[in-house]
């Protein structure tokens, strides 16, 4: 259950890394109270999550998540530059992700 909390938090952080950047610097109200709600969530269910997982996976999973989701939704959506060595290097983000995944002890 905690691994799944990380998950979502993962996604959850995609959401606030993306209206962070459709917010334009907090100038614009919708996007803005978007990007506050999902860094809430996210932050809160890393927060649980970690009552029962080690940091190091966890965080690294959260991150993980967060960072490769952004650069697919931005080349998907945003209009992002699309590369070979960029789909390649998020394909191996998502396998170090699913690595530390398998790794990571419940306490």
């Amino acid at each position: 259950m905690a691994w799944l909390l990380v998950i979502v938090a993962g996604v959850l952080e995609t959401g606030f890394a993306v209206c962070l950047k459709l917010s334009h610097g907090f100038t614009r109200l919708w996007p803005t109270i978007a990007f506050a709600s999902f860094a809430l969530g996210s932050f809160g269910l890393l927060t649980l999550a970690l009552k029962k997982l080690d940091v190091g996976p966890a965080y690294a999973v959260w991150t993980g998540i967060g960072a490769a989701g952004t650069a697919i939704y931005g080349m998907v959506f945003l209009g992002d530059l699309v590369s070979t060595l960029k789909i390649v290097s998020i394909s191996l983000v998502i396998i170090g992700v699913i690595g530390l995944q398998l790794s990571g002890s419940a306490h």
